[in-house]
């Protein structure tokens, strides 16, 4: 069972969904959301809203843009982010690139196939 989730962040990620980015919509219409598996998208996890969550394999798939690599800060954030899923809920985090997903979608789809197995 997930920690509670602050109540502000329901509201938050209704707005992602409605705003994602050309990355997030790429895998999402093209890929995700007829996957094998169910994914939600930007699921309230404890304090985190994360941009795709499969529960029945404990995935999390994060896209990165460039703020993520600007500052120490926001590394570190990431890197927090990632140990909260990974030690409090045991679940599997895969980190692609938006750069990644926009220019080697195919191999970026192979590798979350992957990961469902």
């Amino acid at each position: 069972m997930f920690t509670q989730f602050r109540p502000d962040l329901k509201s938050k990620a209704q707005a992602l969904r409605k705003n994602m980015t050309e990355p997030e919509k790429k895998l999402w219409f093209q890929y995700l959301r007829s996957a094998p598996e169910k994914f939600l998208r930007q699921k309230p996890i404890g304090n985190y809203i994360v941009d795709f969550y499969c529960s029945a394999k404990k995935l999390v798939i994060e896209l990165d843009g460039d703020s993520h690599f600007l500052s120490e800060e926001a590394m570190k954030k990431d890197r927090e982010r990632e140990e909260f899923l990974i030690k409090k809920h045991s679940l599997r985090v895969l980190r692609f690139l938006n750069s990644e997903v926009l220019g080697n979608f195919v191999e970026v789809c192979d590798e979350i196939e992957r990961s469902l197995k």
